[in-house]
């Protein structure tokens, strides 16, 4: 069918392998309904058809292309590389360069993947380095798209403007906003606040060469409020903030935990506000929000966490199908196009 988006999985990433993968398609059809989807599983074909048996899935949406090798979620990236080819991570990513797939997931070693995504794929444009990963970070007015969150650790001023064009075409084509506002993360909201590169990423944002709706300078507490919706920053920075965001939902959940089952009027107390309590924890539950894209290559790549539910791969899955039915790629190569006369090339 021409109109059919065809996602690739490696069916053998993650901590829980096809289970959660197979599970995960389960899960994506009940809550989105399949019109128009297929999947193309990659990884070990007995697993992978005992899985689909379990879950009633049939070759109708799913096909399955057998792969001996899988990568491991400790191995290096570097090695990853060298005899990774025919894994299923490997084959998942190369059906989106053939053009047979639309998209790709996985829940694999996220070196591994980020290292064969650039090998098999390409950067999007001339001058890009690495992809972005992207993470939708609940907040009080919705989510807010908040990139680099691990991949470069550091950024110049011509980076972090990728960003903002990537994170922006992001944040419209995933969660519907219209006219995205983008913030750079600082130490504070003046101008001369932060080191140079922000300033100098700031100055450009700011001057309107870009068609983009730039707010300013936002800190970290921006970020829970949902002040803007794109938060710009380094992968160090972004990876320490996320990384505080997650133990900090965990330690107030431990605290909540305690406090409901202290006593029997807490646990009466628990009983009655369950319904705000389960709506609450989802979300803040990591796999509402699961899917982040490996932004500025030449294809569109999803990574899950690797310790995802059946629940959270189906929301990686649905973030791989919005992008790959959105005008994304499009977008963003014509936004980093123009940037290119905005910006001299660094020496």
């Amino acid at each position: 069918m021409a109109d059919t988006t065809l996602i690739s999985l490696d069916a053998m990433g993650g901590d829980h392998g096809p289970s959660v993968v197979v599970g995960g398609i389960k899960h994506y059809l009940a809550q989105w309904g399949g019109e128009g989807v297929r999947f193309q599983l990659h990884g070990d074909e007995t697993a992978i058809r005992a899985e689909m048996a379990r879950c009633n899935l049939t070759e109708t949406e799913c096909e399955i292309q057998h792969a001996d090798k899988v990568v491991a979620m400790d191995e290096k990236p570097a090695q990853a590389m060298r005899r990774g080819k025919g894994s299923s991570m490997w084959n998942a990513i190369d059906a989106v360069k053939s053009g047979a797939a639309q998209a790709a997931v996985s829940a694999g070693n996220t070196g591994a993947l980020m290292a064969i995504s650039k090998l098999l794929l390409r950067m999007a444009a001339a001058g890009l380095e690495r992809p972005a990963i992207v993470a939708s970070w609940p907040t009080t007015r919705g989510y807010t798209a908040v990139l680099d969150v691990g991949a470069n650790i550091g950024s110049d001023a011509k980076q972090l403007i990728e960003f903002a064009i990537m994170g922006e075409a992001f944040q419209a084509a995933v969660h519907g906003v219209l006219n995205p506002k983008v913030g750079l993360l600082n130490i504070g909201s003046e101008d001369v606040k932060g080191h140079e590169e922000l300033r100098e990423a700031h100055a450009i944002l700011r001057s309107g060469s870009l068609p983009l709706n730039y707010f300013g300078f936002v800190e970290g507490n921006d970020i829970p409020k949902g002040t803007v919706d794109v938060i710009v920053t380094d992968g160090f920075t972004g990876n320490v903030a996320l990384k505080t965001a997650e133990g900090t939902a965990r330690f107030i959940s431990t605290l909540l935990k305690e406090a409901l089952t202290s006593g029997p009027m807490a646990k009466l107390g628990a009983v009655i506000a369950m319904p705000a309590l389960k709506r609450m924890a989802g979300r803040i539950d990591p796999n509402t929000v699961n899917g982040g894209p490996l932004l500025g290559l030449n294809g569109i790549v999803v990574k899950s966490h690797g310790g995802a539910s059946a629940q959270g791969f189906a929301n990686a899955i649905r973030v791989a199908v919005d992008l790959s039915r959105s005008d994304y790629s499009a977008k963003v190569g014509a936004n980093l196009a123009r940037l290119s006369s905005v910006v001299e090339p660094s020496s």
